[in-house]
C-alpha cells in the first residue's frame, strides 16, 4: 500500500530535501494544493456567479458563506484529527487502523454536523443579524444557509476520505473527486442562479441548492469510486465494528476534541472579524465578501505546503524518525515562506484583472475592494509559517493542545479586541480595520517559534 519511502538520514541544513524527497513532496503538495485552489475558486466562482445579481445578494453570500464556512471547518477538525492518526499508521504500515479510524472519522463528523444544520434551519436570520442590521440582506442569507445546511453531512464523509487519501499518500485521488465535485456544483450554479436550460432562475437560492446536490453527487461518485477499486479506504461492516470500540474512540476524541475545538474557534473568530467590519458599513461588507475568496484561492499553495508537511512529518513520527522530522520541518517552514512571497507578487500585478471580475462593485465599494487587495498581499506573507507549523507541522506530531491554546490566545486575546476597538472606538476606516485582521499572526510567529524549538510537540500516536 506504501507509495514512498521514508529516509532515516537526518540533514543539517535549512533546506534538507534531496531530489527524490522533493519528487515526494511534490506528489503530495501538488494535488493538495490543485484541491485547495478547486475549493478556493468554488467560493470564487459563486460570489463571481452571484455578483452579476446585486450587491446586496453579494454582501448575503459573503455573510452566509462565512457561517457555513464555519460549520465546515468544525467538519474539518475531526478530518484533520483522522489525518494525523492515519499519516502516523502509514509510516508504521497499519492498514487495518487506517480503515477505522476514516471510518471512525466520518462516524463522529456526521454526529457532529447535526448542531449546525440544526442552528442554520432555526437560527439563520440570527446569525445573519450578528453582520448585518439590513432586512434584506438577512433573509437572502437566511435563505442561503437553510439550503445548504444539508451539504454538510455530506461533507462529512468527502472529508474523512479525502483525510484518509491524503495521508497515505494518495492525494491526486482526493483532487480528483473533489474537481468532480467543483464541476458538479458550477454546471449547477449556471443553471440554477441564472435558469438555464428551461430552469427557473433562482438567483441565491439556486446557489444554494447547486451547493448541497453537488456535494451529495460527490459523494456518489466517491463510493463508487471506492468499491469498484476495493480501496483501502472502502467502510466495511468489520471498520465499522472495530471504530466503534471504546478504547478506539477515546484516542481519537483526545485528539479531534482540540483540534475541533482549536479550528471552530479560529473560524468563529473569522465570522466575528466579519461581523466587526459590519459595523464599518455594508460597503465594507461588500468590500471584505469579495476579497474572502481572493483570500482563500491565494493561500491555496500554502495550504498545500502545509498538507504535505503534516502528512511526511506525521509518517517519519509513526516511523519513530524524529530527527529527520525536524529537519525536514525546518525545510517545509522555508519552503513556504518563499513560496508565499511569490504568491503575494503575483497577486498584486493581477490585481486590476480580478477585481475587474467584478462587474456589479459600483465606484466607491470598488475603490475599497482595491484598497483591502493591496492589504491581502502583504497580510498573506504574514501567514506562511503560523499555518505551515498550526495546520501541519505541530499537528502532525499530536501537539492539538498547544495549537488550540495558542489560537484562543493570539485570536480572542489579541487580534479580535484590537480590531474591535479600531473599528468600534476608534472609528478606523474600513481599510485599517481590515489591516487589522492579521494583527495576531505577529503573536503567533513568537509562540509557534518557541514552540518548535523546543521539540515538545514531537509524540508517536502510531501504538
Amino acid at each position: 500500500m506504501r507509495t514512498g519511502s521514508i529516509s532515516s538520514k537526518p540533514s543539517e541544513h535549512l533546506f534538507p530535501f534531496d531530489k527524490a524527497q522533493l519528487s515526494t513532496i511534490a506528489a503530495i503538495a501538488i494535488p493538495v494544493t490543485l484541491q485547495t485552489i478547486l475549493f478556493a475558486s468554488k467560493g470564487l466562482t459563486d460570489i463571481l456567479m452571484i455578483g452579476q445579481l446585486s450587491e446586496n445578494n453579494i454582501a448575503a453570500a459573503g455573510v452566509a458563506s462565512r457561517a457555513l464556512f464555519v460549520a465546515m471547518i468544525l467538519l474539518s477538525g475531526f478530518s484533520a484529527a483522522g489525518s494525523v492518526l492515519i499519516a502516523q499508521y502509514f509510516g508504521a504500515n497499519k492498514t487495518r487502523a487506517i480503515r477505522r479510524t476514516a471510518v471512525l472519522t466520518w462516524f463522529i463528523s456526521s454526529l457532529f454536523a447535526l448542531i449546525p444544520a440544526l442552528i442554520f434551519w432555526q437560527a439563520g436570520d440570527k446569525i445573519m443579524a450578528l453582520s448585518t442590521s439590513s432586512a434584506d440582506i438577512q433573509s437572502l442569507g437566511h435563505e442561503y444557509l437553510t439550503y445548504t445546511a444539508i451539504s454538510l453531512f455530506f461533507a462529512s464523509f468527502s472529508g474523512a476520505i479525502a483525510a484518509g487519501l491524503r495521508s497515505t499518500r494518495q492525494a491526486s485521488t482526493s483532487t480528483w473527486l473533489s474537481g468532480l465535485g467543483i464541476l458538479f456544483n458550477l454546471i449547477l450554479n449556471w443553471l440554477l442562479i441564472f435558469g438555464h436550460m428551461g430552469l427557473p432562475a433562482l438567483g441565491l437560492k439556486g446557489a444554494a441548492i447547486a451547493t448541497t446536490l453537488s456535494c451529495m453527487l460527490e459523494v456518489v461518485v466517491t463510493v463508487i469510486y471506492l468499491y469498484v477499486k476495493q480501496h483501502t479506504l472502502t467502510p466495511t461492516y468489520r471498520a465499522m465494528k472495530q471504530a466503534c470500540r471504546i478504547k478506539h474512540i477515546r484516542q481519537f476524541l483526545a485528539l479531534a476534541i482540540p483540534t475541533t475545538s482549536n479550528f471552530l474557534l479560529w473560524a468563529a473568530g473569522l465570522f466575528t472579524y466579519t461581523a466587526i467590519m459590519g459595523q464599518t458599513g455594508e460597503q465594507g461588507l461588500v468590500a471584505l465578501s469579495v476579497i474572502s475568496p481572493i483570500e482563500a484561492f491565494s493561500l491555496s499553495f500554502l495550504t498545500g505546503i502545509a498538507n504535505a508537511s503534516a502528512v511526511i512529518v506525521g509518517n517519519h513520527l509513526g516511523a519513530k524518525d524524529s530527527d529527520q522530522a525536524y529537519q525536514q520541518a525546518i525545510g517545509f517552514v522555508v519552503l513556504a515562506i518563499l513560496v508565499t512571497i511569490l504568491v503575494a507578487v503575483m497577486l498584486f500585478l493581477l490585481r486590476e484583472p480580478v477585481l475587474n471580475l467584478f462587474s456589479a462593485l459600483d465606484g466607491e465599494s470598488r475603490q475599497l475592494a482595491d484598497q483591502f487587495y493591496l492589504v491581502l498581499c502583504f497580510g498573506i506573507v504574514l501567514r506562511s509559517l503560523p499555518t505551515t507549523m498550526v495546520i501541519g507541522i505541530l499537528r502532525a506530531g499530536g501537539d492539538v493542545k498547544f495549537c488550540l491554546y495558542q489560537d484562543m490566545t493570539t485570536q480572542w486575546l489579541f487580534g479580535i479586541p484590537l480590531t474591535a476597538l479600531g473599528a468600534l472606538f476608534l472609528g478606523l476606516s474600513p481599510v485599517l480595520v481590515f489591516a487589522c485582521f492579521f494583527l495576531e499572526t505577529l503573536f503567533k510567529w513568537v509562540a509557534c517559534i518557541y514552540r518548535f524549538r523546543s521539540k515538545r510537540w514531537i509524540k508517536f500516536l502510531a501504538s
